[in-house]
């Protein structure tokens, strides 16, 4: 097994912050790798924050910060990622962007190193397919946000070796988390069940059952939820909901899975949830209003 001492992180937005920020904390060099140089900046600026919060609450030293915080750059150009003995994929949840980092990373990547994926539904077969070496690929889904959140779905592809996988398993104990090991079938095992309950949500505000405050609060008060589904559809961003449901649509052809025309109209409005500002809440004042 390879020995995993570099690590790059693909995407430098809130799941991509949030694997590196772990990950640095656990004693790995990361680079974060991005084509948005004010991205990379906010992420800085949101890893320090996150770390600052944690020593506040005496979860880590003032002193794991600044090493932390040491063992972090940044990069725009992926090419900088060829000495990485794992990258792992934190881009937009879509096909083909993510087979393009992939074929790309093939060209530059020793032969050794370990790529994988965060995706939250898509394939890993078929993302593994894209890339010189199906066998050192594997899908290693983060919860958001992820410095918070315990569990870490680990998704084997049809040509994963053993090897990837022990290696995979040691690094997801390394770093303080659970490992949930599930099938790779669309959305796995924590979307496959959770986004079809936020869309049944969502088709339960369009049909005029609820408001949006009646929903969120039925089931927060009424099953005990830490947030409500439609607040917490737009807390993970309302594309992103929108691209899992049609995968599991077009991967189990089954209408149980059809995307709410509300939430399609939603993203096609650009109303994403909290990172626009808007989606069934507005975030524009100081507390989030209803937008229906």
């Amino acid at each position: 097994m390879i020995e995993v001492k570099k690590v790059g992180v693909i995407g430098a937005g809130q799941m991509g912050n949030g694997i590196a920020h772990v990950l640095a904390v656990s004693g790995y060099n990361v680079i974060i790798n991005d084509i948005d140089p004010n991205q990379l900046t906010l992420a800085r600026e949101l890893i320090e924050k996150n770390l600052t919060r944690q020593v506040a609450k005496s979860l880590i030293e003032p002193s794991d910060m600044e090493t932390a915080l040491a063992r972090i750059s940044q990069t725009t150009n992926i090419a900088d990622l060829a000495d990485c003995d794992m990258v792992i994929e934190a881009a937009t949840e879509n096909q083909n962007v993510k087979n393009k980092i992939f074929s790309t990373l093939s060209t530059i990547l020793k032969p050794e190193a370990i790529m994988a994926s965060n995706t939250s539904s898509i394939s890993i077969t078929g993302l593994a397919a894209n890339t010189d070496r199906p066998e050192q690929f594997i899908g290693l889904h983060f919860m958001n946000p992820v410095p918070i959140m315990q569990l870490v779905e680990v998704i084997r592809g049809i040509a994963t070796s053993r090897e990837t996988f022990e290696t995979i398993k040691d690094m997801v104990k390394r770093i303080g988390k659970t490992m949930a090991v599930s099938e790779d079938f669309p959305a796995f095992i924590v979307n496959r069940i959770l986004m079809p309950m936020l869309n049944e949500a969502i088709y339960t505000l369009y049909e005029g059952v609820g408001t949006v405050e009646a929903i969120d609060k039925g089931m927060k008060l009424g099953t005990n939820h830490p947030m409500g589904p439609l607040e917490l559809a737009d807390f993970i961003g309302l594309d992103t909901c929108l691209s899992i449901m049609q995968v599991l649509y077009e991967g189990l052809a089954d209408s149980k899975y059809r995307p709410c025309p509300l939430l399609v109209k939603y993203v096609e409005a650009g109303w994403l949830g909290r990172k626009t500002g808007r989606g069934f809440y507005d975030y524009s004042g100081d507390v989030p209003a209803p937008t229906r």
